[in-house]
């Protein structure tokens, strides 16, 4: 089995740790607060409507946002893995950041729910199924837990 010692002491991780470069650390660091803003952020926005904000913006054009979800997504699963290699003898005994991926794992299945249950499932006249707004509620909860969580490994 491999030891965290092992994972921290990878080139990358140690790339990632110390290098001076502003590749790295700081660089990886902004690409993965931009991505989790392009995630929350979009997400949050798509719950809000369903939640009855802005009622006249149409709900249909909005399913056009998952691909960019994803494409953030994306980017946070690899800068958080490069982030996580770094520290990895910290982070993964840290029960916070167990917290944080239930939340994130969670929210990722909110997000696909609602595509399926929500969008595919839009009344002729754009009628809510009945289950929009307590998925709106469960992803305003998982990412802002997310959010919150990442947040605390900082400083717990």
């Amino acid at each position: 089995m491999i030891s965290l010692d092992t994972i921290e002491n990878l080139g990358i991780s140690t790339w990632v740790r110390e290098s001076p470069s502003k590749l790295a650390y700081p660089t990886i660091l902004w690409l993965h607060v931009m991505g989790m803003g392009v995630v929350a952020g979009i997400s949050a926005m798509i719950s809000l409507r369903l939640l009855g904000v802005s009622p006249k913006t149409p709900l249909q054009p909005l399913e056009r946002l998952y691909p960019l979800i994803w494409w953030g997504f994306c980017v946070n699963a690899a800068t958080g893995t490069a982030l996580l290699l770094a520290s990895a003898s910290k982070r993964l005994i840290d029960p916070t950041f167990y917290v944080k991926m239930i939340f994130i794992f969670a929210g990722a299945a909110v997000l696909q729910l609602t595509r399926n249950r929500v969008f595919r499932r839009l009344g002729p006249d754009g009628a809510l199924p009945e289950s929009a707004k307590a998925l709106a509620w469960a992803s305003l909860i998982c990412w802002l837990g997310a959010v919150t969580a990442g947040r605390l490994l900082a400083y717990l």
